[in-house]
């Protein structure tokens, strides 16, 4: 890494030894940095060379963050990426970390249990496809679940256990304790369209995005509203931003065909999408952003 290190002070025993992410995007980078930082060995696999590389930037950048807050870093040899699933098979989870498409979790998740041992905990880091739709196509549904992180994973306080109706009790257990060990609070929701984050949040957002498209108030306005009148931390407008508007329209297009036309993406939400402006990672959505 191009940082000094040292050895990381967690309890190593809390967490599988051996962690596998398939994607490095912005997503599996985080969860990399989460289970590196708790004392796991991880193997991060990306579709190129290039692409791997990136990710392992992406990695070490969140690291040195980390280390300038203070954190322990992992030894030297603890994170690897690579091109090539096989680095799973010595994994007791492999997250799946691709974008929201059914389709492409779908053959990222075939890839990753063909490379696993048979007792390793496959879980997909999806925010609205069906754990269940996914676990249709498993040899081994009862060792598979969701585990659905927030965007930013090393800020965020909360990731969603998503039981599927094969998923062992033991994984779920299992899954919950390595979530607390890398210091985030876990709630068990059972498998159910959006499940209960995304659900809320995506309501509310694209409520606030029907008012902006309206004319009630500016984003500002809106946000402030839910930040100061209801506690919010962040507004709803600034967080679709910050979640990316192609992924927010991605579960809304998702919770419109389980639950109908309350979930229908507004036109100002598709607009901006087919106009590249995804939110922070393109530099603008409802607020312009530069890093």
């Amino acid at each position: 890494m191009t940082s000094p290190v040292t050895t990381t002070v967690r309890d190593t025993a809390s967490v599988p030894v051996v962690v596998g992410v398939l994607g490095g995007g912005r997503m599996g980078a985080g969860i990399a940095h989460a289970f590196l930082i708790a004392g796991a060995r991880v193997h991060v696999v990306e579709r190129d060379a290039e692409a791997a590389a990136q990710a392992r930037g992406r990695v070490e950048a969140a690291l040195t963050r980390s280390a300038a807050r203070g954190t322990r870093l992992p030894d030297a040899d603890a994170l690897t990426t690579s091109v090539d699933t096989g680095a799973f098979a010595e994994a007791g989870l492999v997250v799946e970390a691709v974008p929201e498409d059914r389709a492409l979790k779908l053959g990222a998740l075939a890839r990753i249990e063909g490379a696993v041992r048979d007792d390793a905990v496959v879980a997909s880091n999806t925010s609205s496809i069906s754990i269940d739709a996914l676990a249709g196509a498993m040899r081994r549904p009862q060792r598979f679940l969701g585990l659905h992180f927030f965007n930013p994973v090393p800020a965020s306080a909360l990731v969603e256990v998503v039981t599927g109706a094969d998923t062992a009790p033991e994984v779920v257990t299992r899954a919950t304790r390595w979530v607390e060990a890398i210091g985030k609070a876990a709630v068990v929701v059972r498998d159910a369209p959006g499940f209960a984050s995304s659900r809320l949040g995506v309501a509310l957002g694209l409520e606030a995005i029907r008012m902006l498209e309206e004319g009630v108030a500016s984003a500002q306005d809106i946000d402030t509203a839910m930040e100061r009148g209801y506690r919010h931390p962040m507004g709803p407008l600034r967080t679709t931003d910050i979640v990316g508007l192609d992924v927010r329209l991605g579960i809304a297009e998702e919770l419109e065909r389980a639950f109908g036309a309350r979930f229908t993406p507004p036109a100002l939400l598709r607009d901006l999408v087919a106009q590249g402006h995804l939110g922070r990672k393109t530099g603008r959505g409802f607020y312009e952003w530069s890093e």
